[in-house]
């Protein structure tokens, strides 16, 4: 509770903050509060999903209404997303990055994943979903075909990345001969394991994300937009693509 709360007191501005009731497409009726103005700041105060997890799950319910039946592997093993899934989807597996773990093996009871190098079997799942991750991981092209291997034939990528809404994708950063180039400053982003502002970020995404996903094989890439159930403006672009 305690990191919980520390987290929304770097998010919070007072200026913006607003709160309003609604329907969250992870749990029903709620409440929605706004630290900020942007989506990550916004959130469901009864699941405590962000703007952008809310467009994510209301573009997953309008493709995929059979999610009952279907095995979902997340790139992550936290959060309201992975909430969801585990009451809504038939079966789910999970995963997170862990550097001191080899891949497949556990770490408690999360399984070490690299997208770039996964563990598992061809054509094992149904769906694949991710949310903020692709922007973190140094080769995604490498990436993008592990999960095209994984998924089954007709199975769909469903991800979400900071969009930007210019045509080409920017590289921050590369490694080159085991260690980091940066070509621009800098960036990093938080996550749950490594905390705030802990997490270089290797790209920032433009509209072309598409024609990576196409490159490697997925068929009719493209960028669903999802619902913004909160009226404050603030919905989040779904990257979806079929094998």
């Amino acid at each position: 509770m305690f990191r919980k709360i520390k987290i929304a007191t770097k998010l919070l501005k007072w200026r913006n903050l607003d709160f309003k009731s609604g329907y969250c497409p992870l749990c029903g009726p709620t409440f929605f509060v706004k630290l900020d103005n942007y989506e990550m700041a916004i959130r469901c105060l009864r699941c405590r999903s962000s703007a952008a997890t809310m467009s994510f799950v209301s573009v997953v319910n309008r493709l995929i209404p059979d999610l009952s039946e279907k095995h979902v592997y997340e790139l992550s093993a936290q959060g309201p997303l992975v909430k969801f899934l585990l009451r809504s989807a038939g079966k789910v597996t999970l995963s997170e990055y862990f550097d001191d773990v080899p891949l497949g093996k556990y770490k408690g009871k999360i399984q070490c994943q690299d997208v770039e190098r996964l563990t598992y079997d061809k054509e094992s799942f149904d769906i694949c979903t991710s949310t903020e991750v692709f922007e973190h991981v140094p080769h995604d092209l490498e990436g993008f075909k592990e999960l095209y291997r994984i998924l089954k034939r007709g199975g769909v990528l469903m991800l979400t990345v900071p969009l930007s809404p210019v045509s080409k994708t920017v590289e921050r950063a590369k490694i080159i001969d085991g260690e980091i180039q940066y070509l621009l400053p800098p960036e990093y982003h938080g996550d749950r394991i490594r905390g705030f502002n802990s997490v270089l970020c290797f790209r920032n995404y433009g509209q072309d994300i598409v024609d990576r996903l196409d490159f490697v094989g997925f068929h009719h890439p493209r960028i669903v937009q999802g619902d913004d159930p909160t009226g404050w403006g603030f919905s989040r672009g779904v990257v979806v693509a079929s094998k």
